[in-house]
């Protein structure tokens, strides 16, 4: 699986992403536990490469 096209989106993408995935765990909690805790992972891992993709594009 090539991860190239990633490269290409901008940290505000990720971070929305990562918003995007906090709001459908809030949502979705009740209902599936264990898609709430999916959707958190999902949601920091993508919070985490934004800011690295932040950090990486400031120098």
């Amino acid at each position: 699986m090539s991860f190239s096209s990633l490269k290409n989106l901008t940290p505000v993408t990720f971070y929305f992403a990562s918003v995007v995935c906090f709001v459908l765990a809030n949502v979705l909690k009740g209902k599936s536990l264990s898609f709430y805790y999916v959707l958190l992972v999902l949601g920091l891992i993508f919070f985490f490469i934004g800011m690295l993709k932040r950090i990486r594009t400031k120098r």
